[in-house]
């Protein structure tokens, strides 16, 4: 159930209904609006007809059930799209859509400065490197875990870059969380629900990636783990999923763009370096993610990715890279959006 405040409900009114809530045995997530609050009330569903009585609280709109089974990341909690704030000058969801773009790992001091000042200079708005990396064989490259953190901290202080990385266990995500801007959540973690609650309990904005065979209602309720825990700065990403196709590393899924605008109020990113595995490919799928309507875009610029630790043959180089943010800005103006 979400109670709806009215606007201008002052905080004593807002107290006394999230105290109320707590006493009928539900967790209250409050929900911070334009132009008023809304107070996602979780719990055991069949006791909500105890919450009706909620409706005739002092400052309180109204009572709703929420028909979907991911509550706080439904539509019917929020209309209008959720803003999720990075840092003083970067916030996703908004009409600028937001490009995070650098290395798949972290690899040198010298490569990821590089990468940081190539991304700054084409106008990204976020660095990207992995410090740990969840690889398909146990002899791929690993990362360089806390050695890369204090890499990507380096770059970001030179750049004034905000920086995401990935988080793939419990264990090492306070760790992470000292030093990234954005937790990422990879595929392969996806329903990883310890970890999802884990990220929940940081207060930190997470990127969470759609897993390579994963429903759209699926995602939204991995999303709801990390939301249920108190954290309401999650935004989804479109990654590729797993078909028949071989052509492709996978198999994007743009249709997911206005499925999930329209199911939910978290920002939507696309991936299109994993969703195709092949640099040739990276750039017109993303001029079509702008098209479609996507808040952001996380794209792997290496200086000299043939020698890259991993994911070279999808990575631009960052000459590519400045021309696609070129081409890029021409097709936001179109759909009345900026980059």
């Amino acid at each position: 159930m979400i109670i709806v405040m009215k606007s201008g409900a002052g905080k004593k009114e807002k107290d006394e209904v999230l105290k109320r809530i707590r006493e009928l045995g539900y967790n209250p997530h409050v929900i911070h609006g334009t132009t008023r609050d809304v107070i996602g009330a979780i719990g055991d569903e069949r006791g909500k007809l105890a919450l009706q009585e909620i409706e005739s609280m002092k400052g309180v709109e109204s009572v709703v059930p929420i028909l979907q089974p991911y509550k706080l990341a439904s539509k019917e909690v929020m209309k209008d799209s959720s803003l999720v704030k990075i840092s003083d000058t970067v916030t996703i969801g908004g009409s600028k859509i937001i490009i995070m773009a650098g290395p798949c790992s972290v690899e040198s001091e010298k490569q990821i400065i590089e990468s940081a000042e190539a991304v700054k200079s084409a106008g990204g708005d976020i660095l990207r490197g992995g410090a740990f990396k969840p690889r398909t064989s146990p002899y791929s490259f690993q990362g360089l875990e806390e050695g890369g953190l204090k890499l990507l901290a380096k770059a970001r202080d030179l750049t004034g870059l905000p920086i995401v990385t990935e988080v793939i266990n419990p264990e090492t995500a306070e760790l992470v969380a000292g030093y990234a801007d954005i937790l990422q959540i990879g595929a392969r973690n996806s329903q990883n629900f310890a970890l999802l609650k884990k990220v929940g309990q940081l207060k930190k904005p997470v990127l969470l990636k759609r897993g390579m065979a994963m429903t759209i209602q699926e995602l939204l309720m991995s999303a709801e783990y990390i939301l249920a825990e108190g954290n309401q700065s999650v935004i989804l990403c479109e990654r590729g999923i797993r078909t028949f196709e071989t052509a492709t590393r996978n198999t994007l899924d743009l249709s997911a763009i206005p499925v999930l605008r329209s199911k939910t109020h978290l920002p939507i990113v696309i991936d299109p370096s994993h969703a195709t595995g092949n640099h040739h490919y990276v750039s017109p799928m993303s001029l079509a993610a702008v098209a479609a309507g996507a808040d952001g875009l996380i794209i792997e610029v290496h200086p000299d990715p043939e020698h890259a630790s991993s994911d070279g043959p999808q990575s631009l180089k960052p000459a590519k890279f400045a021309l696609l943010m070129e081409k890029m800005r021409r097709v936001a103006e179109a759909v009345d959006r900026t980059i």
